[in-house]
């Protein structure tokens, strides 16, 4: 099944699969990696995670998420990615898809 369809709007990782990030990209979800690898470490089971600077999404350009934790504490951290214009309009679009059918439309 899409992960789109059952709710996930990111993936954030170690390292991608070259396909697998192009398929994240291609479905409208974010496809991060850590900048700092041992980041993972702060990762908590029932995290919430805020993506702190996205309405400023660009090519070249490092994401903050903040990880809230059950108990409230709060960390923060960068992560990586690599879209292009391009593949960031797909993920304001809600996938590459959505931004065909958007522009045969017109």
């Amino acid at each position: 099944m899409e992960p789109r369809h059952l709710g996930v709007a990111a993936v954030i990782v170690k390292s991608f699969a070259r396909i697998h990030e192009t398929n994240l990209k291609k479905q409208g979800m974010l496809g991060l990696t850590f900048s700092v690898e041992s980041d993972y470490d702060l990762i908590q089971e029932d995290d919430t995670f805020n993506f702190v600077d996205i309405a400023s999404f660009a090519p070249d350009k490092p994401l903050t998420v903040e990880l809230v934790h059950a108990d409230g504490s709060m960390d923060t951290i960068k992560v990586n990615h690599t879209y292009n214009d391009a593949q960031i309009a797909w993920y304001r679009e809600g996938s590459a898809l959505n931004l065909i059918k958007k522009e045969n439309a017109a």
